[in-house]
């Protein structure tokens, strides 16, 4: 699968934030304006959170109706609440990498 750049810069930034966090996940999603956001998965003894699900946290807390398209880096499988969360506020798809950045 060939991206565009700006789809490719989503999956940049998922996977330095994967990186820099040391995580197992990273993700980036890209709102209606155009504004991205990255994180990580949060794996606490209280809280546990796909990193699909705190980027589109963040996107949404700032303001974001809808978003255009999300990314997630991951050696594993996505969640398809992932897939479906993303869905609902209009993303066209999910983007799934590799650590390497391969678009599965």
């Amino acid at each position: 699968m060939t991206l565009d750049a700006e789809d490719s810069k989503l999956v940049t930034l998922a996977r330095a934030a994967r990186a820099r966090n040391g995580s197992a996940e990273g993700a980036a999603v890209r709102d209606e304006t155009g504004r991205t956001y990255s994180a990580t998965n949060v794996a606490l003894p209280a809280l546990t959170l796909t990193a699909v699900q705190v980027a589109v946290a963040m996107a949404v807390s700032s303001g974001a109706q809808s978003l255009e398209v999300a990314a997630l880096v991951t050696a594993g499988d996505p969640s398809e609440d992932d897939g479906r969360l993303v869905a609902s506020l209009g993303a066209k798809e999910l983007i799934v990498a590799g650590p390497d950045g391969t678009v599965r």
